[in-house]
């Protein structure tokens, strides 16, 4: 089972050089991947719940700075040599699909193929509204943007022709370095993201604030059984998912749908997961301030890393 965690790119420590430190510290660190989430717009009124906390309040102020991820995995790709780049997730409908293909294949030339695309819809009414962007359509406008990707470069002159997209024949070059593309994660958690990652994703992707082994295990053979249905190949999708964490230096009760606890605690944990076959999990340490997460960030890798990775 793989590793991965998320970088700073929002408040105060999103900056080059705790961004340098935080990614260069994580593949010292024999992490697997880093990753960067995504908020173009920031709305001084949200009435929109949150759905990835148990709150459902939004929790990044609105004048806390915040990063355009793509932007920081290609900075990051200057900076770092081996470790994979993340991000979680581009909300598809808000950029033109083809300036999406390009900026994607700028990355994964420049870090020599360690582009990994999440790709979701998005959930937050008012960024929709700010950036001009219809809610209602955001399903079928990722639909056509996966088509568009899984098209790029199988053929030598594509052309598209949709309810939201349409181009004639183009060329998106540098073609990606991964071969036939990047791979592209799709995540969301309803059955119609799972319908989304079977017809089109090289993995699901999911992040449930609370969920058991069992559960994930469950709705990943949905993903499965429709993938069967859709004519994929299994072995071509991958389990993927990210998941809160706290390391803590006493034991604390444990409950089976969060990972909190002792390094002993979360190996324990954590080996359900490999049982349950996930391949690569992306860890969001729970703590506010960047100096104490990179502190149980390094705790993590020295603790209970070795004892799971693959």
């Amino acid at each position: 089972m793989k590793f991965g965690v998320f970088l700073p790119v929002s408040g105060r420590a999103a900056v080059p050089e705790v961004l340098t430190e935080a990614a260069q510290q994580a593949e010292t660190l024999g992490f697997d991947s880093v990753w960067a989430a995504e908020r173009l717009v920031n709305p001084w009124e949200m009435k929109t719940p949150y759905p990835y906390k148990d709150s459902q309040q939004w929790f990044v102020p609105p004048d806390s700075p915040f990063l355009e991820p793509l932007t920081v995995l290609t900075y990051l790709a200057g900076v770092t040599e081996k470790i994979s780049l993340g991000v979680s997730v581009v909300v598809m409908p808000y950029r033109q699909p083809l300036y999406t293909a390009r900026v994607a294949t700028s990355i994964d030339t420049l870090s020599k193929g360690r582009l990994i695309m999440g790709v979701g819809i998005g959930w937050m009414v008012e960024e929709f509204e700010a950036l001009g962007v219809p809610f209602k359509y955001r399903a079928s406008m990722g639909e056509e943007q996966l088509q568009i990707f899984d098209l790029l470069w199988k053929e030598e002159r594509p052309k598209f022709q949709g309810k939201h997209y349409q181009f004639p024949e183009v060329s998106v070059s540098p073609r990606p370095v991964q071969q036939p593309r990047f791979p592209i994660w799709v995540g969301g958690e309803s059955e119609a993201a799972q319908r989304r990652a079977a017809k089109y994703g090289d993995a699901w992707f999911s992040y449930f604030v609370k969920v058991t082994p069992d559960d994930l295990a469950s709705r990943f053979a949905n993903v499965q059984r429709m993938a069967t249905e859709a004519g994929r190949d299994l072995s071509k999708i991958s389990f993927c998912c990210c998941r809160p964490i706290d390391i803590t230096t006493e034991p604390v009760p444990q409950e089976e749908d969060t990972l909190k606890g002792t390094p002993e605690q979360l190996i324990a944990a954590l080996k359900r997961y490999r049982e349950i076959g996930v391949n690569h999990i992306a860890l969001q340490f729970m703590v506010g301030r960047w100096p104490e997460r990179k502190q149980k960030i390094e705790r993590f890798a020295k603790e209970v890393l070795p004892a799971l990775q693959d």
